[in-house]
């Protein structure tokens, strides 16, 4: 690639990415996209809740994205991961694991996040195929199927709410003792949640669909469904390099004009917020995209 210079560099070619590219390449702003092909969501079979996209694959959903922003000469997309960035005089220097160098006016992190997938057996396989985090995007599939969680203490309670909404076969799975109140535990009963505290052997499973839990006591259950909330990590250090604070979530922290704490620095889609939907990702990118060209806009003006 020639160019070395861009008025922006948006890390992360995903649904909020190209959204925020849309937006600024519109805006006849010069703009270089990094990414490396591996969303977070590459293993789950269909996408749901976004209008016009209602049912597609990710990476249907990715393909009709990038192939809408190609159409923009303005801008230009490398594939490859950014390890390393760092404040210039004018703005940022980014680096790639192939040691390339890209400089900015301004920078986008939207690189997402990275799933850490507890150590039961088959967990990892079923992950967004039929272990899924959340009902917006997946609930509506496996409604009133006999369904568990798989969490504990306040975030298991409050998820449970949601899900009772989806089906009344329902177990919540704490992996252990339950960290639950007493007044939290009558809550479910009433509500006929079952409750169980067994220690989890491992996932049974036909091709990433979840047959049945076994426990380490012996005993199983069948299922045809099983939220999870589980922890994550930002999917690149990137932001750590600059000394973009995070929530005490381990979100990238930002206002409400999706700006981070450091100058000239944004940062939108899942690494920013708990909603993990293809339709939040591409507003949050959409929105990035206007105030990065508003703000280049003001400078130059």
């Amino acid at each position: 690639m020639e160019n070395k210079n861009f008025d922006v560099i948006i890390i992360g070619g995903s649904y909020s990415g190209l959204s925020a590219g849309m937006s600024l390449g519109r805006s006849l702003r010069n703009v270089l996209i990094i990414d490396n092909g591996k969303p977070c969501n590459r293993q789950t079979p269909h996408s749901h809740n976004f209008v016009t996209h209602d049912g597609k694959t990710p990476s249907e959903i990715s393909k009709l994205a990038k192939k809408d922003v190609e159409k923009y000469n303005t801008v230009s997309f490398y594939n490859g991961t950014a390890v390393k960035t760092q404040n210039t005089s004018d703005g940022f220097k980014i680096e790639t694991s192939s040691g390339e160098k890209f400089n900015s006016k301004k920078l986008i992190i939207a690189s997402g996040v990275r799933d850490v997938m507890p150590d039961i057996p088959g967990f990892a396989e079923c992950w967004g195929i039929s272990v899924i985090h959340c009902p917006y995007c997946h609930g509506y599939e496996v409604k009133n199927e006999i369904t568990g969680i798989l969490s504990n203490g306040d975030i298991a309670y409050e998820f449970s709410k949601l899900i009772f909404n989806l089906t009344k076969s329902l177990t919540l799975f704490t992996n252990g003792k339950a960290s639950l109140t007493d007044e939290q535990i009558k809550k479910l009963a009433q509500n006929k949640i079952n409750l169980n505290e067994d220690e989890i052997e491992k996932i049974e499973h036909d091709n990433g669909s979840v047959q049945k839990i076994i426990f380490k006591n012996g005993k199983e259950v069948s299922l045809k469904a099983l939220y999870a909330k589980i922890p994550f990590e930002q999917n690149l250090n990137v932001s750590a390099d600059l000394g973009c604070e995070l929530t005490e979530q381990g979100f990238i922290k930002v206002d409400a004009m999706q700006k981070t704490n450091v100058p000239g620095v944004f940062a939108c889609g899942d690494n920013v917020t708990m909603m993990r939907s293809v339709a939040n990702a591409v507003a949050q990118g959409n929105f990035a995209g206007a105030v990065v060209n508003k703000e280049l806009s003001d400078e130059e003006f």
